[in-house]
């Protein structure tokens, strides 16, 4: 059984190097998901900064890491 979030559809868009900024952003207005699998599926999962959404999931894994770092050091 594949992860809800592999789509053969959006696969090819996520393996287009074209569709990364600096290598490492994946940007790709016409892939409608947020969240998407990396290039190296073993890897996770990556932000798909072309939806404004996405912001928002990048903010938070910032903040809860920050909010960890501050909480295990005090």
């Amino acid at each position: 059984m594949k992860p809800h979030f592999v789509n053969e559809d959006f696969d090819p868009m996520v393996d287009n190097p074209e569709n990364y900024r600096l290598g490492i952003f994946y940007f790709n207005r016409k892939d409608k998901r947020a969240i998407v699998p990396k290039r190296n599926r073993l890897l996770g999962l990556t932000v798909n900064f072309a939806r404004p959404y996405a912001y928002w999931w990048a903010i938070g894994i910032v903040a809860i890491t920050i909010f960890a770092l501050v909480m295990a050091f005090r």
